[in-house]
């Protein structure tokens, strides 16, 4: 019964497909794994977009729940702020706050490239727009192979560097055959074979935005998901290896929100003359076209603002990593409106889906995401408190051996805690 609802799910997701979307592998034929890092472990890394810290119990997860269980799991992992898709897939693999690392929102202004970046155009494929160094570009400057069945960045010229196999984002192509792919991988000779793979989930967060999070049809992707994991996990023991570990995450959760009631924006952060607006919902920034009026804006905003904070770029609460001094690629508004949760901004006068994230994930438990982990390299029967997702890739950087040379936010606490010594 469970694989007939895996499949049956299965082609049910496959309606979120791009028609025209390129399923090509992108492979670099000549790098090859040293002698050294041949005899590493392997980490299958996987993201559950959207997976809300209490789904698994919730949802019934129960493969999850007891992959999790024989290994290591969190209370809850506190996303990055803003609390949005790809500031939090980017802070998972490169171990920095998003405004060190510059994915401030899914879209924002740049005020040195007088553009914008959008998660949906090719700006998310230009290397230009992302800073750090994501953990596959460090294993492949260290003689580690790579390979990402997407991830935020991973299709992108960072430093001018890929994943040595990546494909271009799309939801194309079919849960089995992604599963396949991941075998074939882990089939390559020990020169090509991948020691870490990144693989992303999209359909809890399409539905938990759609219907809400405590919706059946949010039911349903849970358990597709908890099919799929389980059957990529029982894909990849039939390959023989025994030193694969699997690290599952989410980048936030979700909430149900008031789509009855929205802040009225304030004319002035419409008037395209003085602002330059990013605009979320739950987050609008505003970039001044003239300093000079920075200040006035931003005393007539505060004094008629209703269901929502505003914020000068200098004043954001400290704990979110996000104001002026941590603002290192210059792309945080002047002006930053932040909603009173549950509530979300409006502008364009649209009907709201019944589920959002984004909310500040020290106030609003929602938006706490998953860690998951399981394999010879973890501890067992492990549960760990809550902690903040900067501190995941620098654990996985540790399992695999591999050294970070820049400065990151994320410490060796969670390492410490769950990897088995050896």
């Amino acid at each position: 019964m469970k694989n007939y609802l895996f499949l049956v799910l299965g082609l049910a997701f496959s309606s979120f497909a791009f028609a025209q979307a390129d399923t090509s592998q992108k492979v670099d034929a000549a790098t090859r794994n040293s002698a050294a890092q041949q005899q590493k472990p392997y980490v299958i890394m996987i993201s559950i977009d959207g997976f809300r810290y209490d789904y698994a119990t919730l949802h019934h997860a129960d493969h999850l729940k007891e992959l999790g269980e024989k290994g290591v799991h969190a209370e809850s992992m506190i996303p990055s702020y803003p609390s949005l898709t790809f500031p939090n897939h980017y802070a998972l693999v490169t171990g920095l706050y998003p405004a060190h690392h510059g994915l401030v929102q899914n879209y924002f202004y740049d005020r040195n490239f007088k553009a914008f970046y959008s998660y949906k155009s090719k700006t998310a494929t230009e290397g230009k727009w992302y800073g750090g160094t994501p953990i596959w570009l460090l294993a492949e400057r260290q003689k580690m192979l790579s390979a990402s069945f997407y991830w935020v960045g991973s299709e992108a010229d960072i430093q001018g560097q890929y994943p040595t196999y990546y494909y271009k984002y799309n939801e194309q192509i079919g849960i089995h055959d992604r599963i396949q792919t991941v075998v074939n991988w882990l089939k390559q000779p020990e020169d090509r074979r991948p020691h870490l793979i990144t693989f992303y989930f999209p359909e809890v967060d399409h539905q938990g935005h759609k219907y809400g999070p405590d919706a059946p049809e949010t039911d349903k992707a849970v358990h597709f998901v908890d099919s799929a994991i389980y059957e990529l996990t029982k894909a990849v023991n039939a390959t023989g290896l025994k030193n694969v570990n699997f690290v599952v995450v989410s980048d936030h959760g979700m909430t149900s929100i008031d789509r009855n009631h929205s802040p009225i924006t304030p004319a002035i952060a419409l008037d395209t003359n003085k602002f330059i607006r990013a605009d979320e919902g739950v987050l609008m920034h505003l970039y001044a076209k003239d300093p000079s009026y920075i200040q006035a804006a931003y005393n007539e905003i505060k004094a008629e603002a209703k269901d929502y904070k505003v914020y000068l770029r200098d004043e954001l609460p400290a704990e979110w990593h996000y104001s002026t001094k941590d603002d290192k690629y210059n792309r945080i508004g002047d002006i930053v409106l932040v909603p009173n949760w549950p509530e979300s901004f409006n502008s364009q006068h649209r009907k709201l889906d019944p589920g959002a994230h984004g909310y500040d994930p020290y106030a609003v438990k929602d938006m706490h995401a998953i860690f998951y982990a399981w394999g010879p390299n973890f501890k067992k029967g492990l549960t760990v408190p809550t902690f903040q997702n900067v501190d995941v890739s620098p654990m996985v950087a540790q399992l695999l051996g591999l050294t970070y040379t820049d400065k990151i936010d994320g410490t060796k606490e969670l390492a410490d805690k769950v990897l088995a010594k050896k």
